[in-house]
């Protein structure tokens, strides 16, 4: 572990909690959806709403977790501003001593949610963890692609493998793939290392998705990137149902996001929110330890509300 990652580790929880406030919708499934249908009808931008938490191996949480995602569907019903976003470790599946444990547990967990979501057509994306969860993770999206239209998942620009994974996704059935660079830490022999790279690899996923009939929902903040895909799709008149862009909630692109809401675009933001505030800490610790700039973006939101600037 890294200085700068200690570093950040070592901070109190009740900073943490202040440096949360931008980026975490708040405790409750109310917070979450409260904050998704203010998005759409101030700003017309779209959300993906994910309860927080990963690495659980308490059944009965597990279970807990699965009420909850529940009472978010039916508490959104049918709309067209909001679709969420669950992680396998949090439903079922944990790692221990190298093996992995709960896949069968995990995807009728999964598989329930997505029942119930798709009859009030919520699309539901079941996020990308860390690499060794990859293959379950395609497994399951898999067997769930096989019955039902509304589930996606992720694949990271980060991984050597995300081509191959790309290649190998039902060629007969439109997927929706959030790509994105990955939050995770991965070890040389599995990922890029170089940031510039994993970046040059997203533009690159983004083309092959688009090519092979799949919807690329294309998840990044660098602005020049995005400038880049946008050239690309306007050259190759890519019709603007065919993908979307996503961002996490908190980062400040206004601008870039208006940009996009005006061209006609889906920009949707990833909104979680927390029952457990352990939760959203670890979560912030995890998006600072990845770009120190968001604890500077929140102490300057903080000094101007008190100068009122």
């Amino acid at each position: 572990m890294g200085f700068k990652e200690v570093m950040i580790n070592s901070m109190p929880s009740p900073l943490v909690k202040v440096f949360a406030r931008p980026y975490v919708a708040g405790q409750g499934v109310d917070s979450g959806i409260d904050t998704a249908k203010r998005l759409y009808h101030e700003k017309r931008l779209y959300s993906t709403i994910d309860l927080l938490g990963e690495e659980i191996k308490e059944k009965d949480e597990i279970e807990k977790n699965v009420q909850i995602y529940y009472e978010l569907i039916e508490k959104l019903g049918k709309q067209e501003f909001a679709s969420i976003s669950l992680k396998p470790t949090q439903l079922g599946v944990y790692r221990e001593n190298g093996i992995i444990y709960g896949e069968d547990f995990c995807y009728e967990n999964i598989k329930g949610i997505v029942e119930r979501a798709n009859a009030y057509s919520i699309h539901v994306t079941i996020d990308m963890e860390n690499h060794p969860f990859t293959d379950l993770t395609l497994r399951i999206f898999k067997a769930l692609r096989d019955e039902f239209e509304n589930v996606g998942t992720v694949l990271q620009s980060r991984l050597y493998r995300t081509k191959k994974d790309i290649l190998e996704l039902p060629a007969n059935k439109m997927c929706k793939i959030r790509t994105c660079i990955g939050i995770y830490k991965e070890p040389p022999e599995v990922a890029i290392q170089d940031k510039r790279k994993m970046k040059e690899k997203l533009f690159e996923y983004m083309v092959l998705l688009i090519e092979r009939g799949h919807y690329p929902e294309i998840a990044t903040h660098d602005e020049k990137l995005i400038e880049r895909c946008i050239e690309y799709l306007d050259k190759n008149n890519i019709p603007k149902e065919r993908y979307e862009f996503q961002m996490l909630m908190g980062v400040p692109r206004d601008k870039m996001q208006r940009k996009i809401i005006e061209r006609g675009n889906i920009m949707r933001l990833y909104v979680p929110f927390a029952e457990k505030w352990k939760y959203a800490i670890a979560y912030c610790k995890r998006r600072l330890a990845a770009n120190p700039m968001m604890g500077a973006y929140v102490i300057k939101n903080l000094f101007g509300k008190t100068t009122g600037r």
